[in-house]
């Protein structure tokens, strides 16, 4: 008598994750034009920014906390050149070591950065296009990049750090008659 055997083994697995994740990416970016005393564009760069430790802290506190304060007044300021100009994530307005603010134009105060509504896609997009932060230069002077605040007090330390940016591509020359207009994009994206 023959007999058969037969076995069927039959595997199965599931590998899930208990809970869902998002995350959220905050950029910015600074845009800058140069024109001479004529009106001539002379030079344009660009630069991504670091949103600084409590520009993040602001945006989370803002959003859910309830009791964090929502700033309505934002400038732009400018910082000077060399090595050293290194925005770091732990910077605020009375301690940043990394940078010194350039004062070289003429207006009484920094400049505003008036924001328009942000877009509803993703990215969520907000941006001063409509009303460039703009400086009078009034000597020749070197610019590392800029930098956004609560406080138009120009060369002030008080008030509230959002983010700095460094030029890409080096430290760029203005003179006395030039006028700089600044630029600010930020996007939250998921």
């Amino acid at each position: 008598m023959e007999q058969a055997k037969t076995n069927d083994v039959v595997a199965s697995g599931l590998i899930a994750r208990p809970g869902s994740e998002e995350a959220a990416r905050a950029m910015g970016k600074y845009f800058f034009e140069c024109y001479d005393k004529d009106g001539n564009l002379k030079w344009t760069a660009e630069s991504k920014n670091l949103v600084v430790n409590v520009g993040l802290q602001y945006m989370a506190g803002t959003s859910l906390d309830g009791a964090t304060a929502r700033i309505t007044s934002w400038y732009i300021g400018l910082y000077g050149a060399g090595a050293s100009n290194t925005p770091a994530a732990g910077d605020t307005m009375s301690s940043h070591a990394g940078w010194t603010e350039n004062t070289t134009y003429s207006n009484a105060t920094r400049p505003a950065a008036t924001f328009a509504v942000a877009t509803t896609a993703n990215p969520s997009v907000v941006t001063n296009t409509a009303n460039k932060a703009s400086y009078n230069i009034n000597g020749t002077t070197t610019i590392g990049g800029a930098f956004l605040t609560s406080d138009n007090t120009k060369g002030g330390t008080t008030g509230f750090l959002f983010s700095a940016s460094d030029f890409t591509g080096g430290d760029r020359a203005v003179v006395n008659g030039d006028t700089l207009q600044v630029t600010y994009q930020f996007s939250l994206s998921a």
